[in-house]
């Protein structure tokens, strides 16, 4: 039986998003496997900003690819590769993030207090 997956905190991992479904396994969560060479593992909520620099850099999320991916939009919430998140982190870009759906594995890449200044605060 597999080890359930764990967030930035140690603690069980919790959902990112259903709507649009999200998620390397496409079942909502940040959730990881060996077959994840982009490491899908940060919960990210979109804005205008984040989608227009990561459209510059090549990857253009807002833009539909039916059936698979529905383009995203500002308060959309995603599991971005952790590598693109600490690249827009460097360049001062970095989409706020959901720490409790953000998994584990993200820390080999950026550290907990990096991802906590960008962290969503619920209400």
């Amino acid at each position: 039986m597999a080890q359930p997956q764990k967030n930035v905190y140690g603690t069980a991992l919790t959902p990112c998003c259903y709507d649009p479904m999200t998620g390397w396994l496409r079942d909502g969560f940040c959730k990881t496997d060996n077959r994840d060479q982009g490491v899908h593992t940060v919960c990210a909520q979109m804005t205008e900003e984040f989608l227009s620099y990561t459209r510059s850099r090549g990857n253009d999320l807002s833009t539909a690819h039916p059936p698979y991916f529905p383009g995203l939009k500002p308060g959309d919430r995603w599991c971005l590769c952790v590598s693109r998140w600490k690249e827009a982190f460097m360049e001062g870009m970095a989409p706020p993030v959901v720490m409790s759906a953000t998994h584990m594995k993200s820390l080999r890449v950026a550290t907990l207090t990096e991802l906590a200044k960008f962290e969503v605060k619920e209400p």
